[in-house]
């Protein structure tokens, strides 16, 4: 069973920055296109950013010029960079699969919180 670890959240200023990182592993455990999803309390999931095998990335409009998604495949590892945070940025992210099978179709992780305030 795949295991999805993530971490490098926190609480920041608007404004700053942080480094998301998630760490897959299991020994059925397979990279295609990944991604990152975020839920606030009482909100829907929602994918904010995805990357596929190769390299190439989409990104939900509202992080656009803002967030930046990478991955190292020989580390299995899926990242997110995010500048200029604001509070609506606020939200445990999560990474998981973003196709081509389907959305989430690994098991969740415990997700990072990041938390924007001042």
């Amino acid at each position: 069973q795949v295991q999805l670890v993530e971490s490098g959240g926190g609480l920041v200023q608007p404004g700053g920055s942080l480094r998301l990182s998630c760490a897959a592993s299991g020994s059925s455990f397979s990279m295609y296109r990944m991604g990152w999803y975020r839920q606030a309390p009482g909100k829907q999931r929602e994918l904010v950013a995805d990357i596929t095998r190769g390299g190439s990335t989409n990104y939900a409009d509202s992080v656009k010029g803002r967030f930046s998604i990478s991955r190292d495949n020989a580390k299995n590892t899926v990242y997110l960079q995010m500048n200029s945070l604001n509070p609506e940025d606020t939200a445990v992210y999560y990474c998981n699969s973003a196709g081509p099978y389907g959305l989430g179709t690994n098991d969740w992780g415990q997700g990072t919180q990041v938390t924007v305030s001042s």
